[in-house]
């Protein structure tokens, strides 16, 4: 769903009422408004992109949790590099593999050879970068322990997520996003 698509011109209108409306029920239940309208909103373009801002969205928000209980130093860096893994992983999957497949084509064809392999076509989901560095900061800030690990799921879902963006930016740190979305506001960022 693109900003200055029709679409969009009455998909805003109806989460905002229906977010402004139902506040009565909580900000929970108004954060699980916007997990649905940032899920919808993302899934308009490809509905099998969902698990992959998914995956990534459990992957941090289970190494948050593991880092925050983990008091080794060693163990806590190694679920550190597990999140920048998997997540710079799929982000060089989906972003440059195809690059990558036709380099090395090429370079054999400078040399006189030929190789026959072909690219993955693959679809470079839109808006992985965005998401990918605002959940890689989150498990950042909290091995630098400028941020403890929150443990509503809706909420870090949210974070994610959120439809406004999404796909255009900016990437926001969880120190200034994250804290927006909790329920009676408590902060859960130290002192810097």
């Amino acid at each position: 769903m693109l900003f200055n698509s029709l679409d969009f011109a009455l998909f805003l209108p109806l989460v905002f009422t229906l977010y402004w409306t139902l506040s009565r029920f909580g900000t929970r239940f108004q954060n699980s408004i916007i997990v649905v309208a940032s899920y919808v909103f993302y899934g308009w373009w490809d509905w099998r992109f969902l698990t992959l801002i998914l995956f990534s969205t459990v992957v941090d928000y289970s190494v948050g949790i593991l880092m925050s209980k983990e008091t080794k130093e060693s163990r806590r860096k190694g679920l550190l590099w597990l999140s920048i893994l998997v997540n710079l992983g799929l982000l060089g999957f989906f972003k440059y593999s195809n690059f990558f497949i036709e380099n090395f084509i090429s370079a054999f064809t400078v040399f006189g050879s030929s190789i026959s392999i072909s690219s993955l076509n693959i679809i470079l989901p839109v808006g992985i970068s965005f998401y990918t560095f605002q959940t890689l900061s989150y498990s950042i800030d909290i091995y630098r322990k400028k941020l403890e690990p929150t443990k509503d799921f809706v909420s870090f879902c949210a974070f994610v997520s959120f439809f406004p963006q999404l796909v255009a930016g900016p990437i926001e740190r969880a120190t200034n996003l994250l804290p927006q979305f909790y329920i009676s506001g408590p902060s859960t960022m130290k002192a810097q």
